[in-house]
């Protein structure tokens, strides 16, 4: 069974908007090695709206885009990425795959059938995974700025307090900092 891992950018105020973090080759080559090492990615309908609306663009060649995005397009244009949504059904960008039906039954069954892990960029999606005890790791890329606003990391709150463990904690050079947390179980 591989493990559930959420990984996103994050202000030190919380805030997740994919705009407010700093983007440099650095915070590339994070993400880029935590697609790397993964099996797959789960996102929920609205984050993979998002990306399916640029990346595939940028792994065909239509969309300008400098040599190391290209590289990770690509990257994830053959990546299995599998979606939550209760309203859309139909998936067609490359290697993409519908969840339906019981969400825990469903997640833990990817999980099961992904040794190298499932990477989670969702955040709506975190809460309720994390709701019921999927998660397993974390892995978030905290910039050192404040947004100011929202959506915020767990916005709709969990039912308890997670106990994390710190695996790992590596500062970049632009001042984000690369934290790694696990579950305390």
């Amino acid at each position: 069974m591989g493990l559930l891992t959420f990984s996103i950018n994050v202000t030190l105020d919380g805030c997740v908007d994919h705009q407010e973090g700093i983007v440099d080759d650095e915070t590339r080559a994070f993400f880029t090695r935590l697609m790397d090492e993964s099996g797959a990615m789960l996102w929920g309908r609205v984050t993979y709206e998002m990306m399916e609306s640029y990346w595939p663009a940028v792994a065909r060649g239509d969309e300008e885009a400098p040599p190391a995005m290209r590289e990770w397009a690509v990257k994830l244009e053959a990546k299995p990425k599998y979606v939550v949504s209760s309203t859309r059904k139909d998936f067609p960008w490359t290697n993409s795959h519908h969840i339906a039906g019981d969400l825990r039954m469903g997640v833990q069954k990817l999980k099961d059938a992904t040794p190298a892990g499932v990477l989670l960029g969702s955040g709506k999606l975190a809460t309720e995974l994390d709701r019921l005890d999927l998660i397993d790791e974390y892995k978030f890329l905290v910039h050192p700025k404040l947004a100011g606003h929202g959506p915020t990391l767990y916005q709709s709150g969990l039912p308890a307090a997670r106990r994390l463990e710190l695996v790992s904690a590596k500062p970049l050079r632009c001042g984000a900092v690369a934290m790694h947390y696990r579950r305390a179980r």
